[in-house]
Formats: C-alpha cells, structure tokens, sequence
C-alpha cells in the first residue's frame, strides 16, 4: 500500500500481524504477538491489560510513534508503517493528535501558544472559530494567556487535548491521559474526550489501566502477553473490572 486511501471508510485505523519484539536472542521480548485489529471511525477506543500486555508498545506502534518489527498498519488510508521518517514526521504533525499522561506543554508558551502550536510549525493558519469552539467546550478562556507552570494539571491537560484537536487529526492517541490527574480533573478531561468523538466526530484511541476511564469508551480492547484477547462494546465500569480480573493472576500477597 502507498499514500492512497483504500481501507474501509468505516475504519481509521488497520492493524495486520502488528509485531514488535525488543531484543533479540534469549533475551528477546515479544511485546505484539501477530496483532490484527480494526478501529472505527467518529470512535473512543480504549485499549487496557495487566501491566506489560503490550497496551502502550501498541498504540506507538498504531500511531507511527514506534516502528513495528513486522506486519503493517494504515492510519487514515496511509500505510505509516513503510513511510519515511520525513512523510511520517508530516503525518504526526498532520493527520495525527497526541495526549500524554505528562501534558508536553512548552513552558515558556502560553496557553494559546501551546494549543495553536502544531499549526504554527505547519505554517497553517489557525481557524479562529474551531479554536473558540474548543477553548470554550475545555473551559479555558480565562487561561488563554497563562504559562503552564500558573496552570493545575487539569487545565495543563486541558490545553493539551486542544492542542491534539486543533489541527482536526484524523485521529487521536491518548496516553494515560488522566493518570496525573485528581478524580474532579479527570473527570473533566474524559467528559471532553468522549464529547469530542460524539459532537465533532472525532476519533480517538485511549490506553488507560482505569476501568472509569475505559466506561466512557465506545469500545475497550483488552491484551495479554501482546495480544488482543477480549473486547467490550458499550463497556461498564463492573464490565471492565470483570474482565480484567480474568487476565490479572492474584499472587499470594493479592489473596
């Protein structure tokens, strides 16, 4: 596949054999064992499992942040897994919005800086109305021209959902994205997530180890040993905590 668009229109993102083995020899590690997998367009995916599952090494993987060891994946018609690093880099910039647990913002920006910043390195011209849009919907109008370090980490990941959005990616990868975060800021950053996929048709792909988190999800993916090994629709938080109690061994100390 080249830079066409020819995967399914109901579909953002396409895995195939996904493989990544760090290493090699007897002290190689399998982190994705021959992963397939589909995600749907205007979808909030989550992707969860027992600590090293492989959850993280896939989303890098899916979002072009991390080259495969085999197998292919396409974002949005685009098989990033062949591109050259310089067509990538324009990819990411592009087609591609990012949330990290650790907010990523640029200190010596302000709010409306960092939020508008992928598209300054573009060169692109900002649409004033998307950006009020989002500035509103995430509550920061009042922040616009703070530095992050006179921001909460709420409002820090707030600015850093505007900033994956403002480019309107085709898709967004979201790291743990309330894993530095209280219960009330948490609460609002997942709120907006979900809202952005339901309100602006946007998709999303979120690795979380919180079952609250992956509740908001249209859909949760579970791994295991670097494998996709069970999945919910329209998941609960019970649901969630049901299944993951299934792929969790309880060690004696657990008992």
């Amino acid at each position: 596949m080249t830079d066409l668009q020819t995967t399914p229109t109901d579909t953002i993102v396409a895995a195939r054999g996904l493989t990544k083995v760090f290493g090699s020899g007897p002290t190689a590690v399998t982190a994705l064992d021959q992963v397939d997998v589909d995600l749907g367009c205007g979808e909030l995916t989550a992707v969860m499992g027992p600590s090293g599952s492989g959850k993280s090494t896939l989303m890098h993987c899916l979002a072009g942040l991390d080259s495969p060891t085999a197998g292919t994946v396409d974002v949005d018609g685009v098989r990033v897994s062949s591109l050259p690093e310089r067509k990538l880099t324009t990819l990411r910039r592009t087609r591609i919005g990012f949330v990290f647990q650790a907010f990523n913002l640029v200190p010596t920006l302000t709010a409306a800086e960092n939020i508008t910043l992928p598209l300054d390195i573009a060169r692109a011209k900002v649409d004033t109305a998307f950006f009020d849009e989002i500035v509103d919907t995430l509550g920061l109008r009042d922040r616009l021209h703070h530095r992050p370090s006179e921001l909460s980490g709420g409002q820090q990941q707030r600015v850093a959902c505007a900033r994956a959005l403002i480019t309107r990616p085709a898709v967004v990868f979201a790291d743990e994205p309330t894993g530095n975060l209280d219960s009330r800021s948490s609460a609002q950053v997942l709120g907006f997530l979900r809202r952005s996929v339901d309100q602006m048709g946007q998709s999303m792909v979120m690795v979380t180890h919180n079952p609250s988190a992956a509740a908001i999800a249209h859909r949760v993916l579970f791994l295991a040993d670097g494998r996709i090994v069970h999945e919910l629709r329209s998941p609960t938080s019970h649901d969630v905590l049901e299944v993951l109690g299934t792929l969790t061994p309880i060690t004696p100390q657990d008992a």
